[in-house]
């Protein structure tokens, strides 16, 4: 079978590879892995963390596509030193020729589709599914029991840092639903917001007269 189709493919895309890889210094590689190096940046001191977070995102984002490179730059080599040695196109597992249809798709294919080691499907699912299994279990997929606090006490048991403390979350579905404070659910302002005292207003609705009624008690 004649690969010189395939050769010049991965002659073609080899040469682009080497292109990106010797233009590397666009990804910022030459600088480190340190935030502030990667930066620009002398120092770290007067940064938002989102900022230093988002600048670690970008450099691990760079290593990952440094790294596919090369691996493919391997690849694409190996696959010139098959043609040379004249087993290029044959399944290094099973030692039958690799279809055209596979080769077009794939020049750098060692292995038939069947032998691939790549065939494997995970079966990890995502942790989150976990908490949703727990939450249909108690409350049920479309019940009308499960609320805004049920959803925080899901969320909270995960929390290693007690930050909480006894009224933090006033969130029920009978009364100030959606609110975490229960002021919030009587008290508002305009849309320019909180500008002083005078631009706060109270609205007196049932849940301003719990709130005061409350407020009585306790005196």
């Amino acid at each position: 079978m004649d690969y010189k189709h395939y050769q010049k493919q991965l002659e073609e895309r080899k040469y682009e590879v080497e292109k990106r890889l010797m233009e590397h210094d666009k990804f910022g590689m030459e600088r480190g892995f340190a935030s502030d190096m990667a930066s620009g940046e002398l120092s770290q001191y007067d940064n938002h963390p989102a900022d230093s977070g988002t600048e670690l995102y970008e450099r691990e984002k760079d290593i990952a596509l440094l790294a596919h490179l090369r691996e493919e730059l391997s690849d694409i080599q190996y696959s010139l030193k098959q043609m040379e040695k004249g087993t290029y196109g044959v399944c290094e597992e099973t030692g039958k020729p690799i279809p055209e249809d596979r080769l077009e798709a794939l020049p750098t294919a060692r292995t038939v589709a069947d032998a691939s080691t790549n065939q494997d499907i995970s079966t990890d699912r995502p942790v989150e599914e976990e908490v949703l299994h727990d939450m249909e279990s108690a409350y049920g997929q479309s019940s009308s029991d499960y609320n805004e606090e049920n959803a925080y006490e899901q969320v909270a048991k995960y929390n290693q840092s007690s930050m909480t403390y006894d009224g933090s979350s006033n969130m029920d579905s009978e009364d100030n639903i959606g609110y975490v404070e229960e002021f919030e659910s009587f008290v508002s302002t305009d849309m320019e917001g909180n500008t002083g005292p005078d631009s706060v207003h109270f609205e007196r609705n049932v849940h301003y007269d719990q709130y005061m009624d409350e407020m009585d008690e306790k005196e």
